[in-house]
């Protein structure tokens, strides 16, 4: 079924190119997930915008990088008119990449690297920025001493990876009386991220604080605290957003949320590939700063416009997490 999907995905992108359209083949690491939900979006307005035809395809979940080459692949075989790819496995996924370029389509990576250099822009969040924002906040809501925990996404995805070291050095370097004591892979997925904080909170009663560094680690460690009536005695710090995540920060289980701009993030992707089909050169790299949310910050109208865009309707928001 899902090759057939490929298939009549890649049927579609070669007729647009028998009809003269530009066609840009957009890979998100997951099309499921929330995150990638609001960067589809954003994909979708770039492309009314700048006149060009999205083939939009990726793998249900994060861990399937063999199913992202696979697409990558096809994509290249059908000679879309440029790429953009926000890569699963960094490693895995820098064949296929480099199969494009040398097949001459313009790739754009975007929200998670891969090891390739000759791509035209890499636009994503300040991941490490924000992990080190993440051990400050931590930091002086422990009063600067006691242990934490981090609840990882997955080995091999730099979005994440980066928020994850971002707040492991600044806790070494700026906060010796604090220790990272527990550290766990959710693997992308909300029962394994909760039953990661679980582990954490029983295998460190003391555990003063944890963060979150996705969607999905962040679910788990809401529903792990809330389950032992911990919310407000352990301190949380978690990473995008979703109808939980909001809940959470308002009833004060949740101590701040980052939360990532994945419309822009999508729109400015295909808005780098329209140019430099244009002939253009677009800005090689774009680094954009992730957003502080407190629960005071909720009713404001900028915090409501990011976090519930007119085009994201009601169900989607409550759809399965996951990044």
């Amino acid at each position: 079924m899902r090759r057939l999907l490929v298939v009549g995905l890649l049927g579609f992108a070669i007729a647009c190119r028998q009809s003269g359209k530009r066609v840009i083949g957009v890979v998100p690491k997951a099309t499921s997930h929330l995150f990638f939900v609001s960067v589809h979006a954003g994909v979708d307005r770039a492309a009314k915008d700048f006149g060009v035809q999205v083939v939009w395809n990726g793998p249900n979940d994060e861990t399937e990088y063999t199913r992202q080459m696979e697409i990558v692949d096809a994509m290249v075989a059908q000679r879309v008119s440029a790429l953009a790819i926000s890569a699963t496995e960094e490693r895995a996924l820098a064949g296929p990449v480099e199969r494009a370029i040398r097949a001459g389509i313009p790739v754009t990576v975007f929200d998670s690297g891969v090891q390739v250099e000759d791509y035209v822009s890499f636009i994503a969040t300040d991941n490490y920025g924000a992990g080190c924002t993440a051990a400050r906040k931590m930091a002086a809501l422990l009063g600067g001493k006691g242990k934490v925990g981090m609840v990882m996404q997955k080995p091999g995805g730099t979005s994440t990876e980066l928020r994850e070291r971002g707040f492991e050095a600044t806790m070494a370097k700026e906060f010796p009386g604090i220790t990272i004591a527990a550290k766990q892979y959710g693997l992308s997925d909300f029962a394994r991220s909760r039953a990661a904080a679980e582990n954490m909170l029983s295998g460190t009663p003391d555990l003063g604080g944890i963060f979150a560094s996705s969607e999905a680690a962040s679910r788990g460690s809401i529903q792990a605290i809330e389950s032992r009536g911990l919310s407000g005695k352990v301190r949380l710090i978690t990473f995008d957003w979703s109808e939980a995540h909001i809940q959470a920060l308002r009833s004060g289980t949740t101590d701040l949320m980052l939360v990532q701009d994945p419309f822009r993030i999508g729109y400015e992707a295909v808005k780098s590939l329209a140019e430099k089909l244009d002939g253009k050169t677009p800005l090689r790299r774009m680094d954009l700063p992730a957003r502080e949310i407190t629960r005071g910050d909720l009713d404001k109208p900028e915090i409501k416009a990011l976090l519930f865009p007119e085009w994201l309707s009601r169900d989607r928001r409550s759809g399965d997490p996951a990044r």
